[in-house]
């Protein structure tokens, strides 16, 4: 399996998690008094986002060329851990 391949794969894994994650807090939502569940619908709102986010991000590495995949990488790890970033933050407010 090439380095892209791994890259790909690892995040793709990762997206999943969030999948998984984001299907846990909507039931934690959906027990939350009123005044809660709108700020939790806010913050699952831009978890929702972030995922959508990267899960662009992981189409646009698939359908890049080999020479497009070096070029690509470097921007996509600085977006990726911007993405992260802003999940987690969004997700912690669960916790």
């Amino acid at each position: 399996m090439s380095q892209r391949d791994q890259y790909i794969e690892k995040t793709k894994a990762k997206i999943d998690q969030w999948n998984a994650e984001i299907d846990k807090m909507e039931a934690q939502v959906e027990e939350a008094e009123a005044d809660a569940k709108i700020e939790a619908r806010k913050q699952l709102d831009e978890a929702r986002k972030q995922r959508d986010e990267a899960q662009v991000k992981l189409k646009e590495m698939r359908e890049a060329s080999d020479d497009a995949w070096e070029d690509m990488k470097a921007g996509f790890d600085e977006a990726w851990d911007s993405i992260t970033g802003a999940f987690d933050s969004a997700m912690s407010r669960f916790k």
